[in-house]
């Protein structure tokens, strides 16, 4: 922990403390109120895995603000929707995994504008006929064996 200032925390100073929403620093009493819950419904949740809240050293649950934020997502959709409990982890399950391949989708975006920038790079040394290969192309087959032709370089 350090204070504001930089340094240290000391007499006087103010610790600065960054927690953010997969933090898990509530306890299941105040995780209960604050989604509306008795504190024996979010043991069901958490044994049918609904909501897999952190644990403290001594074995207690400890929920993020985003747990609390699913469970009052798992309240909606079965008190609202009239969903049952089943069905309700079906479709956190898809969610989850549609956030998943959001992420991924936007590292592969990344990494493609990345192999753009080289690949433009790569021609304008081309084109000005600055560009030397410095590697031999090589071809993995079938059986993950690396191929190398060894040709002629121009």
């Amino acid at each position: 922990m350090t204070a504001t200032g930089g340094g240290p925390v000391g007499r006087g100073r103010r610790a600065t403390v960054r927690i953010d929403i997969e933090t898990p620093v509530y306890v299941i009493s105040i995780a209960a109120e604050l989604s509306g819950m008795h504190p024996q419904t979010l043991r069901q949740y958490d044994r049918l895995g609904l909501v897999t809240p952190g644990r403290a050293g001594g074995g207690g649950r400890r929920y993020s603000a985003r747990d609390v934020e699913q469970l009052r997502e798992v309240q909606r959709l079965s008190q609202d929707e009239g969903v049952n409990l089943a069905g309700v982890k079906r479709i956190m399950d898809l969610e989850n995994a549609v956030e998943a391949l959001r992420a991924r989708i936007g590292e592969l975006t990344e990494e493609l504008g990345q192999t753009r920038a080289t690949l433009a790079a790569t021609e304008a040394q081309y084109a000005s006929g600055t560009y030397r290969r410095t590697y031999l192309p090589a071809v993995v087959d079938s059986q993950g064996t690396t191929i190398v032709h060894w040709g002629a370089r121009s």
